[in-house]
């Protein structure tokens, strides 16, 4: 287990099983606004890519239902730059989404749950490897970053004030 953050609402990582990463987060807004910053373009570009990578996130595209599609690119104007894509396979609004990381053969299946827990936003985000190989390939950069977005999601809504 891997515990990033001085904050009270830390991001806990860890292994689940061979194929599985587990980050958990409590956000102090509601689920739905949760949800909303993943699900927002706008927003969602305002947090997704860690900062300290100093590769920003130059455009999102999505189209949320199930087996709509999305993709992020990531790099520099006037650069090359690179892609995360893949479609939806759940999309239950405030809830829970499921998505296929479709860029290579080592993606996984990303399973996001967000439950209300009283004016609180308990998430969890769940990353399903084809391999173990792959999830050790993936494990140290994942864990990192993930708290880093997460803490880069909670400064956002903190300054959008929203509940």
């Amino acid at each position: 287990m891997t515990d990033h953050g001085g904050q009270p609402n830390r991001t806990v990582v860890e292994r689940q099983s061979d194929q599985e990463l587990v980050a958990t987060r409590t956000f102090d807004a509601a689920a739905q606004t949760v949800f909303e910053a993943w699900t927002t373009p706008t927003l969602f570009m305002r947090w997704w890519a860690p900062k300290s990578m100093g590769v920003p996130l130059l455009s999102c595209e999505m189209d949320l239902r199930a087996g709509g599609q999305y993709r992020l690119e990531f790099g520099h104007e006037g650069a090359e730059t690179f892609a995360f894509f893949g479609r939806y396979v759940e999309v239950e609004p405030g809830s829970r989404l499921v998505w296929t990381n479709d860029e290579s053969d080592d993606g996984g299946l990303t399973t996001v749950t967000f439950a209300d827990k009283g004016g609180t936003t308990q998430l969890v985000y769940c990353e399903r490897y084809p391999s173990k190989a792959a999830l050790d390939e993936a494990f140290d950069g994942m864990a990192g970053g993930m708290a880093e977005q997460f803490g880069q999601l909670h400064e956002l809504l903190a300054s959008l004030g929203m509940p």
